[in-house]
């Protein structure tokens, strides 16, 4: 599990009581939290941490971006927006006003393997976000008159975050050539001409499809227990009826078979990059066992300053403003393995590239330097205890995990199985994963200014 993207916070521990508590997690499991089934399908977990009167109430549906119809890719983040809407006892925006009114926050988000709906309130209001949260589930009422101008919402989203955007427009680029067959392929916020030929029966054939009870997750965390929870959870969740068990079917990827190369030139470039991905397997996709040796290789190589990958290209050699990797199992599909690295102003793209290739060559042939390996274990480790700080740490992780299509013990057993990578199971994931032709690069570059 990556748990340092889901923390958010200061990190005001001791190393050393770290580096104790990441040992005692190994043993004891990371958030341990409670888990039951209401008998309409619907899986609840509970996450105690009694630190402050308040909760992290979060609905996690199994559906994604990953999961449309071909050729209506923006439906699933469309539709996220839209639940916001009217509903059979609600006005069209009063939701988030109640929750506000309440002293509430509340917000979404949309990625390829599943959706999220979260509230941050006072424990004794919580009931008041459930049965909210439950009456859209099933009572959304859908109208022209706020499908359009929603879509036009939408439709701006993307022209402000990727069409204007180099860097955003290199990525969805590269996704596009790197999935050749599987729809990570397909950008989440979706392909413009298809937002705009979405209709109102695609998005309710979408509705009932997937937001049902039995295709949701309910996790709460906060200053609760489960005994506490369960009637609640009975009260407003359990009387929803039952859907149509509906299953994730996805396309799979060929075996690539030659390198690809994307470049983006654009005027709006003030720092070239050079990014490189390799398709990668995941812990629900392809080679199972390659996953942690991978997780630990991108944190000795390129997982920050005192990294392989930084301190070569950028304090050694000075080719480099920034240098690093990046890696993530946790995708229901397949994953990519990634390495990414700006020049220092006078250094040409060419050069660094070949650089890039050349500490990739070497790792390669000698392998990673085993004494940094625990090193890196430890400071993954320790993300664990971090994840465990704010109160919607653990919600995000088990809940984004579960949508996934992953377990609890999947997420609880991980710092025991980090623990557990050696050298040779991380030199032979780098031998099998780091091909080139399994890979894209992507350089993006100032239009007027070739090959700086």
């Amino acid at each position: 599990m990556n748990f340092e993207k889901f923390y958010i916070g200061g990190r005001s521990f001791l190393a050393a009581v770290l580096l104790l508590f990441a040992f005692q997690t190994a043993e004891a499991g990371v958030f341990n939290p409670e888990t039951f089934t209401l008998k309409n399908g619907m899986q609840v977990v509970v996450i105690s941490n009694h630190r402050a009167p308040i909760v992290r109430h979060m609905v996690w549906y199994k559906v994604g971006a990953a999961d449309e119809p071909r050729g209506k890719s923006g439906i699933a983040h469309f539709f996220e927006h839209l639940m916001f809407k009217k509903t059979t006892t609600l006005k069209s925006g009063e939701f988030s006003r109640i929750i506000a009114k309440n002293g509430g926050r509340d917000n979404a988000f949309t990625s390829h393997d599943y959706t999220g709906y979260h509230q941050s309130i006072a424990v004794d209001r919580l009931g008041i976000v459930m049965k909210l949260e439950a009456d859209r589930m099933r009572g959304l009422i859908l109208e022209d008159d706020q499908i359009e101008p929603e879509r036009q919402v939408v439709l701006e989203e993307r022209r402000s975050r990727t069409d204007n955007s180099p860097g955003a427009k290199l990525s969805e680029q590269m996704s596009a050539a790197m999935f050749i067959n599987y729809p990570y392929h397909d950008p989440v916020i979706g392909w413009e001409h298809e937002i705009k030929a979405l209709t109102k029966a695609d998005l309710m054939k979408f509705y009932d499809q997937w937001y049902r009870p039995n295709n949701a997750i309910l996790v709460v965390a906060g200053d609760i227990t489960a005994a506490q929870l369960r009637p609640l959870a009975e009260k407003y969740y359990g009387s929803l009826p039952r859907g149509a068990d509906v299953k994730r079917e996805r396309t799979i990827e060929p075996p690539h078979n030659a390198a690809i190369r994307v470049t983006l030139r654009d005027a709006r470039v003030r720092q070239p990059s050079i990014r490189r991905r390799y398709l990668a397997p995941s812990l629900l996709y392809g080679e199972r066992g390659h996953v942690y040796p991978l997780e630990v290789l991108a944190q000795v190589f390129g997982g920050g300053t005192t990294s392989t990958l930084y301190r070569s290209l950028v304090i050694k050699q000075k080719l480099a403003v920034s240098a690093g990797a990046f890696y993530d199992g946790d995708n229901r599909g397949p994953s990519t393995f990634g390495f990414y690295a700006s020049p220092r102003p006078g250094v040409g793209i060419e050069k660094l590239e070949a650089a890039l290739d050349k500490e990739i060559a070497k790792l390669l042939d000698k392998g990673i330097d085993a004494k940094n390996v625990a090193r890196a274990i430890n400071t993954m480790q320790s993300e664990a205890i971090y994840a465990r700080d704010p109160i919607g740490g653990g919600a995000r992780v088990i809940g984004s995990a579960l949508a996934a299509g992953h377990t609890i013990a999947d997420v609880e057993e991980w710092p025991e199985r980090i623990s557990a990578v050696t050298k040779e199971q991380i030199d032979a994931a780098a031998k099998a994963i780091l091909q080139i032709k399994n890979s894209v690069t992507g350089l993006l570059l100032n239009k007027k200014k070739k090959g700086s």
